[in-house]
């Protein structure tokens, strides 16, 4: 497997390769991350769906790069938002588990402080930070995102399902749209709960407006906001000028939302004249919630949802835009939320930590450049076990569970799967028996891979 490790020596080499690169970071842009929660890979008008009117996002990969083949690091919240804030594959932090795959209001773990985030790493080279949304990888204080190199936070600590008054079996109370007041979720401004319930009608607006008004306070200083939504993650709730506005039902109501706050944040930058040297990342953090049939997303083409590690748990959507850097076009290049991290670091300038092994790539040159990504495999974990790796357009399937639904069964293949998800994207055609060497060379790859894997412990069992 290769890697791409920055040193100060091929530093200063790819500079006087790559002169945009030297610009970038001395530069060094803010960097906005936009992030949805179970927005499925066909949920934006500019990804094929033919009734949710995104205007904005589709503007945006338009202006800048969309992404057909981006990748989140697990199939469920947590796990998921532990790679995007470290660059690690969540097994490594003990942030995955196959008793409880997510935290929980009465959990008494969260991401360790011997984990380095990605605000605290940007912290190194002078960015502000501030995270707006939701969390969910900690709610103790010593896990919280001020615990963890966040300057500001206003949000939720973990999903807005959870802290659930109403008694009942989940999945039904769920579908029947209950009142926000039967989710006890605080509202947290740092480390202060504000309300309780939150207010769930109003809280996309809520994060619009905190985001614009911290790109308007740090104009004069380089920064880093996560805006981490909660929506479209059920229960779903729109504020008055977005409900029953959508053809696609509430649940379109809630990503049109999502696309007004988007067109919101771009105004900001704008309007402060940041726009030029701010690279903006839309993506979300898992594939849709299907069981919730309606009240779910759509990963398009694509097989499977949320919890599962068919493409449509862990391929998403993925925006990229810089208007002074990014050439504009589509990139079907392999990319995941795991190279944010090196990514953002090469930007800002900074190292890579060597004390720990990283599972994310450098993107810089594809995005800056359109060179090949370094990025080779996908692995698809579903909590600490791999179930599938992708290598180039082949796709091994060793463990397969469709998606989160209680319904779908763990099957192990003792002859496993085998697809090209370029020619077949929806994952419908096994043609393992064509190509028996490659089986096998998936099986050396994972075991290659399992042998770097250390026992740490698990965060989510706590």
């Amino acid at each position: 497997m290769k890697r791409l490790i920055f040193n100060a020596i091929s530093s200063c080499l790819l500079i006087a390769i790559h002169p945009g690169r030297c610009d970038a970071q001395s530069e060094r842009p803010n960097v906005i991350i936009i992030f949805c929660d179970d927005l499925g890979y066909g949920d934006l008008g500019v990804y094929g769906h033919p009734t949710i009117a995104t205007p904005n996002l589709d503007r945006l990969a338009t202006e800048g790069q969309k992404w057909t083949n981006f990748y989140c690091a697990a199939p469920v919240c947590t796990p998921s938002r532990a790679g995007l804030m470290t660059g690690r594959l969540p097994v490594r932090s003990g942030m995955a588990s196959k008793r409880k795959r997510v935290l929980f209001p009465d959990s008494k773990g969260g991401l360790p402080q011997t984990e380095i985030t990605l605000a605290r790493h940007l912290k190194k080279a002078g960015y502000a930070t501030g995270i707006i949304g939701k969390w969910h990888l900690g709610h103790l204080e010593e896990y919280t995102p001020m615990a963890h190199g966040f300057d500001y936070y206003f949000g939720i600590p973990y999903s807005n399902d959870m802290d659930r008054i109403q008694e009942g079996e989940y999945f039904a109370s769920i579908k029947q749209q209950p009142p926000t007041e039967q989710f006890n979720v605080p509202l947290v401004r740092n480390n202060e709960i504000i309300e309780r319930p939150a207010n769930q009608h109003t809280i996309t607006r809520r994060y619009t407006e905190e985001a614009v008004r911290f790109i308007h306070t740090h104009q004069d200083k380089r920064f880093f906001l996560y805006l981490a939504h909660s929506m479209p993650h059920v229960p779903l709730f729109a504020s008055a000028p977005f409900k029953g506005k959508s053809a696609r039902g509430l649940y379109g109501d809630v990503v049109e939302e999502i696309d007004w706050s988007v067109g919101r944040v771009i105004d900001a930058l704008k309007a402060t004249g940041l726009d030029r040297n701010t690279l903006v990342v839309f993506t979300s953090d898992n594939g849709p919630w299907l069981i919730f049939e309606e009240q779910g997303g759509s990963a398009g083409l694509l097989r499977g949802g949320k919890g599962g590690t068919f493409e449509g748990g862990m391929r998403e959507p993925a925006i990229f835009w810089w208007p002074s850097k990014i050439k504009p076009g589509v990139v079907r290049e392999l990319g995941s939320t795991l190279d944010l991290f090196p990514t953002l670091s090469a930007i800002a300038g900074l190292d890579l930590p060597d004390d720990r092994v990283y599972d994310g790539y450098d993107l810089l040159g594809t995005l800056l450049d359109g060179a090949k990504s370094p990025r080779e495999e996908i692995f698809y974990y579903r909590d600490e076990e791999v179930y599938a790796i992708r290598q180039g357009p082949y796709k091994v399937h060793f463990i397969t569970q469709e998606d989160a639904s209680p319904y779908h069964e763990r099957t192990v293949h003792a002859d496993p799967l085998l697809y090209h998800v370029d020619h077949d994207p929806g994952e419908r055609v096994d043609i393992a028996d064509k190509h028996p060497g490659r089986i096998e060379a998936f099986r050396q790859l994972l075991e290659r891979h399992n042998a770097t894997i250390r026992p740490v412990v698990n965060q989510l069992e706590r």
